[in-house]
Formats: C-alpha cells, sequence, structure tokens
C-alpha cells in the first residue's frame, strides 16, 4: 500500500474507533460482560480455525528464522486457547470499574467533588508475535468502556485475526459497535507509524513486545505512550529462604517460559544461603539446561560459564540466566537498583521483616516474596 492508502486507512479506523469509544463509555455492564462471555464461546467453538491460523504463522516465522524463544511465543495449542477463554471469562466476571467513585469529599466553599472512574477513550495497543494479546487486550479494553486500535506482529497475523473475529462476535451478539475492536489490516509497517501519529482518533498508545519495538515507539510517538522497555527480572534467595520451595520457585521462574517478560534474568544468592546450602539451586538450573553466567565463588561450579560484561542488566529470553553472590538483602537490593528494569522482583526468605526492606527499597511495578516472576506474565 503507498502512504496514502495507509493514511487513509488508518483514519477510517480511526473515526470508527471513536464512534465506538463515545457508546462503550455508557454501555451497560451487562453488555460488557455478555460481549466477553459470547467472544470466550467463540473461541472455543473455532478452535480448529484458530489453530490452522496459528500454523501458517509457524510456518511464516520459521521462514523468517525466528529464535525458539520466538516462536514458543507465537505457538498456540488447544490449552494455550483454552488459556485465552479463562482469560476472557475472568475478565467478564470482574467489576466494572466505569463509574467507580474513588474519593469524595466537601470544600470549604460547599463544592461536593467525586473522583470517579471514566474511559481513557481510544487505546492503540502494537505488540509483536503474541497472539493472545489480541484477545487479551481486547477484552481489558472493552470491560473498562474503552475502544482499542489493535496492531499485532507480522508473524502473528493469520492467528490474532482469527481471534479478532472471535472477538467481533461477541460484540455483535451483545449489540456494541464493532467499531470498538479493530486490527490493522495489513502488515505494512507504515501503518504503526501513521498509527503513532494519530492523535486526533487515539488517546495512548501501549506497546507489548521487546525492547526494539518499545524504543521505537517512545521515540516516534506523538500519541501519549504507556510503556516498559524490558523485563530485566531479578529473583533473590536470601538466607532464610527455604531450599525446597527455593528450588521449585527458581526452576519455574526461568524455565517455565524464557520468552516472555516475567521471566527471571538474573539470580541474586546470599553468601550466607550459598554457605549453608551450597551449589543446589545452580545445579537445579544446569540439569534443565540453563546456561549460568556468573564470576566468583559460582565460577568453581562445573557447568557455570563467565559472565559478559552486559550480563548483569541483560534481557536473555532464553535458557540462559546470569547469577551472583551478594552481601544479603542489602546487596541484592542495591544490585538491582543498578541493573534493573523495575519490571518484577522476587525474594524468596521466610523473615518477613527482611522482605519488607526489599520491598520498601525497591522501586519495581511488581514485588514478590517466595513467588515466581512468571506470575507477572
Amino acid at each position: 500500500m503507498d502512504g496514502m492508502d495507509i493514511a487513509t486507512l488508518m483514519e477510517g479506523l480511526g473515526l470508527k474507533a471513536r464512534e465506538a469509544a463515545a457508546e462503550l463509555a455508557f454501555a451497560p455492564s451487562e453488555a460488557k460482560e455478555k460481549a466477553l462471555l459470547a467472544a470466550a464461546r467463540s473461541v472455543e467453538a473455532n478452535l480448529p480455525a484458530i489453530l490452522a491460523a496459528n500454523d501458517k504463522d509457524m510456518v511464516f516465522g520459521r521462514d523468517k528464522g525466528l529464535s525458539p524463544a520466538m516462536l514458543d511465543r507465537l505457538k498456540l495449542d488447544e490449552k494455550r486457547v483454552a488459556g485465552i477463554v479463562q482469560g476472557l471469562r475472568a475478565v467478564a466476571a470482574q467489576t466494572d470499574p466505569v463509574g467507580a467513585v474513588l474519593a469524595e469529599w466537601d470544600m470549604p466553599s460547599g463544592l461536593h467533588i467525586r473522583r470517579v472512574r471514566t474511559p481513557l477513550g481510544v487505546i492503540g495497543v502494537i505488540y509483536e508475535s503474541r497472539p493472545n494479546v489480541t484477545a487479551d487486550a481486547a477484552a481489558l479494553c472493552l470491560k473498562s468502556g474503552n475502544a482499542v486500535i489493535l496492531r499485532g506482529g507480522s508473524e502473528s497475523y493469520h492467528s490474532s485475526h482469527a481471534l479478532l473475529a472471535c472477538m467481533v462476535e461477541g460484540l455483535r451478539e451483545a449489540g456494541l459497535p464493532e467499531g470498538a475492536i479493530q486490527m490493522v489490516p495489513t502488515r505494512d509497517r507504515a501503518a504503526v507509524a501513521e498509527m503513532l501519529r494519530m492523535v486526533k482518533y487515539i488517546d495512548v498508545i501501549v506497546p507489548r513486545g521487546g525492547k526494539g519495538l518499545v524504543g521505537l515507539v517512545q521515540a516516534e510517538a506523538r500519541v501519549p505512550v504507556f510503556a516498559h522497555l524490558e523485563g530485566i527480572c531479578h529473583i533473590y534467595a536470601d538466607v532464610d529462604a527455604d531450599l525446597e520451595k527455593a528450588r521449585r520457585v527458581i526452576l519455574n521462574a526461568k524455565t517455565r517460559r524464557t520468552g516472555i517478560c516475567g521471566a527471571a534474568e538474573c539470580l541474586l544468592i546470599d553468601r550466607a544461603f550459598h554457605a549453608r546450602h551450597g551449589a543446589v539451586l545452580i545445579e537445579d538450573l544446569l540439569k534443565a539446561g540453563v546456561e549460568v553466567r556468573t564470576e566468583g565463588a559460582l565460577l568453581d561450579i562445573a557447568g557455570t560459564v563467565p559472565a559478559h560484561a552486559d550480563d548483569f542488566g541483560r534481557e536473555f529470553l532464553d535458557m540462559i540466566i546470569a547469577a551472583k553472590l551478594v552481601d544479603g538483602v542489602d546487596g541484592a537490593i542495591a544490585h538491582i537498583r543498578r541493573y534493573g528494569s523495575q519490571h518484577t522482583e522476587s525474594i524468596l526468605t521466610e523473615n518477613a521483616a527482611t522482605a519488607q526492606r526489599f520491598f520498601d527499597r525497591l522501586d519495581s511495578a511488581i514485588l514478590m516474596q517466595n513467588a515466581s516472576t512468571q506470575f507477572a506474565d
């Protein structure tokens, strides 16, 4: 498509989204819930078509040379589609946020003030190879009374459009405007550039993807952006951690799905924990097929490799983890402040005071105790 066609196409999407947003702002909770439940049923009913569409995307991804981690992000199977259905039903069951009174008070002048939740309007979501984002983003925008324009990655083109059809079927069944959930119908990258300039039609852009995508959006967007740049997630084993619990959580945090932003990328171990329990945490990772990049005393563990200068503070999105010994919780905090991306950090400890210190002194979006960072996904 040439530049004029792209501009016309995107303006058409913007006009429909604006019209839909005006209706969604006062749409009954029952209608939004009905649309989401109908969409969930449609996804279930169209499982074969969704998997067939995903097969096309997987072939495209392999031909494009995507890494195993990226192909894992792209892949849909019956279990993952069931997860999409479950997610739609979970959002449908949530309390409608629109109209909720957050606070109210009286002014000395006699004015009565209320702070009320209202929709933003039109949200643009730009994402890469994870087709489930199509349903997730559409559901959350609909529930909160916002119209959405989706732009999925070229790799997930067929899967995303198959899921979009199910979401639109839900809107249709509930009598809501079909313009509430739209997708850019082209792989042309010029559409992204146009989307980033659509200040007349889009109120905020939310990029979901790798550092390259998010950085591009932040650098070029004229529309306001909600974003985090990358997921350099840390997991810290404190001296008071329960050993067996720590072993399970660390393996899950790294290996469950390596290609997501909630995967642990750096393991920090209290020197006192290491002195008490030895190499077991590192050995578990090595046995699971994880490449452990480290320094100092941990390099004495057979199978580990020396860390590169940039491995601490790196998002691997692969079966690789950086590991380091630190001097207690304060050492972990100092390391995370230096190398983290303020995404998700987890502390493994049975000491409530130590956990609270970890929470108080870090400013990441998500802080956890005795839980896998993968819950952040």
